[in-house]
């Protein structure tokens, strides 16, 4: 029970006890400083535990924590904790049974978390120390402590493992089967341990086999190695065996396995000499049994092929699908893109050895090469049997453990790091030399250019610059001085945006900041991509707005302002169809003041909040007279007939259009408004004679929390916002028509027959047109002009100069704010055939070849950002037809069906035009 007392918080009873919780914000000082001194003190071990999202923001708006650290946070989440006035409003004991599989109702010791869940949205992760005050003041549960490991082989960093590894263990005895779960870092022996332990067993009489897919692949070994480094995957299977009385022993005391040899497969890796692990052969095999060992150096072999120097394609080549390891699939379809490029599919068919880089520090010690040289000899040597690439995926979570876990990713982001790291696993430059660039100098545009390659192909020599790598010209203009700036840069890929041209219908209520008018719906169209400053601009236009006012654009939900629209540069994407935006008037002020909110409440039933909030400019109030005028004035449009006709001028018009010529008369009868109010003091009903003030008000905190009665001398301390709450009595409703007040228009509602408009539709080349046109730097991103020695918002305007043999174009169909990702479904109309990109390239040197190129590959992304699925069309040249690969399933699909919005990333190959001037075979092409 909650006992509330005078100051506005309350006393906790707890099995007869009673607790006494600190104030609000000393819970949040606290709060603040040990999470600081945690994460200032960041090691493998500490301790983390997660807590729901839903109850967290319930504390933050309790103790009054900044908003906005949960920007893509639920609305319904929000309101149940959004309306916060009165000290009852301190949250119950902690509940983490929103986040918990089963809502913990199997009152499990070790209580699982939902997979789906997403820190931030559904989870927030708080150290030991602050858990441990959480506990103590709320009580609640269950807890859930997660330890904190380090990740990456050359940039580590410190992550929280909040979904350890789960494995399923059968025993092979009686084919029981259990969820073992268990740290990534941890090693093989503290798995032995783990398993042996509940069964009696010594951990030299068992042997645990890594049985994904219910196949027997290697024996765990008893050893420091890590479970990540085993290539274990999440949910996968391990076999218990206890083998009988009369196996051998090894030198450590571990049984020998001697399993069949099906096939037996070569112990030479593709560097041609033997694959080494911790010094040991790990080929050893006898009389046609063979030990398996832990994973080569460079490869698990049920994923490479790491056998021969050179692969032979099978006859049926590249029609293999990639098994789905858990959310994997942006991999496994940036990764089939890329293995059925046809230059890389020569390359790493043949030996590649002698270009492995080993020792380059930008690098991956080749490891990242040789793994996916493996696996594409793997794939197009297996026929259509699909592929678990768990060796490939080890070795992306150590060199790139952004991509580590089991949550979905961006198939391009990964795209870019591979073809990155590839570059400079592969970089035939062992010793880079230091170069000195020199300034353009109005030097012709030509050996500027081949002056910036040649550099850069002295630095960089790979095969993924021969076939991937372009160049464009960067032209950068001071808008002071003028000063040109000429660059050529290499490119990978480009990113492009999508231009639209479509418009968006909004419907915004105005709401007068002086208390002259009435409130007015508007109804505007503006670019669907536009921002905040572009609905302004319409919304100015619209109400006709002198130049002495602004608009204060919010949003208004259940009854409060949930949040300012002040950004100008916020998306409009950021405002949903079905949200309440209220701009209001208000003056332009040249000295500080005080923003006033005024929330109303039925005094009658609980206080409960009802209405849209009025906003107005305090000047110099100082008490509590000085906020009932404000008041008075913010209400006088509303006052009913019986009292008042200064409003009936504003009771006509369309979509205000009759404001406009009433401008300067409602301006006129503002101070009659103002002593027609001072009239009704005299005039109050039975019993209100005595009161200080016209109203019953109480200000309360800038969150809403904790309410105090306002009285004619109550000091107001200045600040940027005051925020009232005004109750309602029976004289209000008796003076004023709250029915303007009521029911706000959403911002776009569709009429149940609307005609669903045609899917807008852009060309590939309006994309290029976008990223290639000329347009100033952001203020966050000023060039500095070596003229003028200053930071300058230059103009940038990019052209291509250079183009690769392999083309791939980025759709940047996803956008990101503070408040929300989103995620466009835009139709791109892209050519197969005969892309012709001759007038894009600046460049006049014909050795460069042609222009002209064909689509074999695209990255698709289907769905929206939270359960989005990643799928690939790629064209097999041999037999000139289209397979659709979805993780593990690879079917035929007609050319003519891969044109789809959800197209994401697109490949394309340079064609050779043939001496009549028609498309001739794809550069680089050889017959197999």
């Amino acid at each position: 029970m909650t006992i509330p007392d005078s100051s506005g918080y309350h006393y906790m009873m707890e099995n007869g006890s009673i607790e006494l919780p600190c104030k609000p914000e000393e819970e949040r000082r606290i709060v603040q400083e040990l999470t600081a001194k945690a994460e200032s003190n960041l090691r493998e071990g500490n301790l983390y535990y997660v807590i729901s999202s839903r109850w967290f923001m319930a504390w933050q708006r309790y103790t009054g924590q900044a908003e906005g650290a949960f920007p893509f946070e639920d609305r319904s989440i929000q309101s149940q904790s959004l309306i916060l006035s009165n000290a009852e409003d301190r949250p119950g004991p902690i509940d983490n049974s929103d986040i918990i599989v089963n809502g913990g109702d199997n009152k499990d010791d070790d209580p699982q978390l939902l997979r789906t869940l997403e820190e931030g949205r559904d989870y927030v992760l708080v150290p030991q120390e602050v858990w441990e005050k959480l506990l103590k003041w709320y009580k609640g549960g269950p807890a859930l402590p997660r330890k904190m490991i380090s990740v990456g082989d050359q940039h580590k960093q410190f992550i929280v493992e909040v979904f350890p590894l789960c494995l399923r263990l059968i025993d092979s005895r009686d084919r029981s089967e259990v969820a073992i779960r268990i740290s990534k870092k941890a090693s093989l022996h503290d798995l032995y341990v783990k398993v042996c332990q509940p069964k009696g067993l010594r951990i030299e009489k068992a042997r645990i086999w890594d049985y994904f897919n219910k196949q027997k692949h290697t024996i765990l070994i008893s050893s420091s190695q890590t479970l990540e480094e085993s290539n274990l995957q999440m949910d996968q299977d391990i076999l218990l065996e206890v083998p009988a009385e009369g196996f051998g022993m090894d030198s450590t005391g571990n049984g020998l396995a001697l399993v069949p040899v099906e096939p037996i497969r070569s112990s030479f890796s593709i560097a041609g000499g033997p694959t080494m692990s911790n010094g040991n052969l790990s080929g050893y095999s006898s009389n046609g049994y063979q030990r398996s060992t832990s994973t080569s150096t460079y490869g698990d072999m049920e994923d490479g092929y790491d056998g021969l120097k050179s692969v032979t394609r099978a006859d049926r080549g590249g029609l293999a699908g990639l098994q789905n390891l858990g959310n994997t699939c942006f991999m496994n379809s940036a990764l089939q893109c890329l293995v059925h490029t046809p230059h890389l599919v020569e390359y790493f068919l043949q030996d590649y050895s002698d270009e492995i880089n080993r020792n380059n520090p930008l690098g991956m010690h080749g490891e990242l090469a040789v793994a996916f040289g493996e696996l594409l000899r793997k794939l197009w040597s297996s026929g259509r049997t699909p592929v678990a690439p768990r060796a490939f995926k080890g070795k992306l979570a150590r060199f790139a453990p952004q991509f580590s876990g089991y949550n979905q990713h961006d198939s391009q982001e990964l795209l870019a790091f591979l073809l990155d790291g590839l570059h400079e696993d592969l970089n035939r430059v062992k010793q880079k030399p230091y170069i000195e660039t020199k300034d353009y100098d109005g030097r012709p545009d030509e050996e500027v250019a081949d002056e910036f390659w040649r550099y850069h192909k002295a630095r960089n020599d790979s095969v993924i610059v021969d076939i991937c790598q372009g160049q464009y010209k960067s032209t950068l203009v001071c808008p002071i001085c003028d000063k040109i700036s000429v660059t050529f840069d290499p490119f990978m890929y480009l990113s492009l945006p999508l231009p639209s041209t479509a418009t968006r219908s909004m419907t915004i209520t105005v709401f007068y900041g002086d208390g002259s008018g009435l409130p007015m719906p508007f109804t505007v169209s503006v670019l669907k991509q536009g921002c905040c400053k572009d609905l302004n601009q319409a919304l100015a236009v619209a109400c006709c707005l002198s130049s002495d006012e602004y608009l204060l654009l919010a949003e208004v939900y259940e009854h409060q302002i949930y949040r300012y629209l002040e950004n100008p540069s916020e998306p409009l994407a950021s405002i949903k169809d079905d949200e309440h935006i209220v701009a209001y008037r208000l003056l332009k002020r040249e000295a500080v003041s005080t923003r006033l909110e005024i929330c109303h409440r039925y005094q009658e039933t609980e206080r409960k909040l009802f209405l849209t909030p009025l906003v107005t400019i305090l000047e110099d109030a100082q008490s509590g007279a000085d906020i009932d005028l404000a008041v008075n004035r913010m209400l006088s449009p509303l006052r009913r007939k019986t009292f008042t006709t200064s409003t009936t001028m504003h009771s006509s018009g369309e979509n205000g259009s009759a404001l406009c010529a009433m401008e300067e008369q409602t301006n006129n009868s503002s101070t009659q408004l103002g002593s027609s109010i001072q009239s009704t003091e005299e005039t109050e009903p039975d019993g209100m004679s005595s009161r200080e003030l016209s109203f019953r008000l109480c200000i309360t905190g800038d969150k809403g929390y904790g309410c105090r009665p306002i009285v004619k001398d109550s000091p107001i301390r200045p600040g940027r916002i005051v925020k009232v709450m005004l109750d309602w009595t029976e004289k209000e409703h008796e003076l004023y028509d709250s029915s303007y007040l009521k029911d706000l228009p959403e911002v776009h509602k569709s009429g149940i027959l609307a005609k669903k408009t045609k899917q807008e539709a852009i060309s590939l080349f309006s994309c290029l047109d976008a990223f290639l046109k000329e347009e100033p730097l952001g203020p966050d991103d000023m060039w500095y002009c070596p003229r003028c020695k200053e930071h300058r918002q230059a103009s940038k305007k990019l052209d291509l100069w250079r183009l690769p043999d392999i083309l791939v174009f980025h759709l940047k169909r996803f956008s990101y704010s503070r408040w929300l990702k989103n995620k466009l479904d835009t139709f791109v109309n892209f050519p197969t055939h005969n892309l012709d990109l001759s007038k894009y390239v600046k460049s006049k040197d014909a050795s460069e070849g042609s222009h002209i190129y064909e689509l074999y590959a695209i990255s698709n992304h289907y769905g929206g950002l939270g359960g989005g699925h990643y799928s690939a069309y790629c064209k097999l040249i041999d037999d000139n037809r289209w397979y659709h690969f979805d993780d593990a399933h690879v079917s035929p699909v007609n050319e003519s069906e891969i044109k789809t919005s959800a197209a994401y990333v697109l490949f394309y190959r340079r064609v050779k035009p043939t001496s009549s001037g028609t498309v001739g075979e794809p550069s680089g092409h050889r017959a197999s």
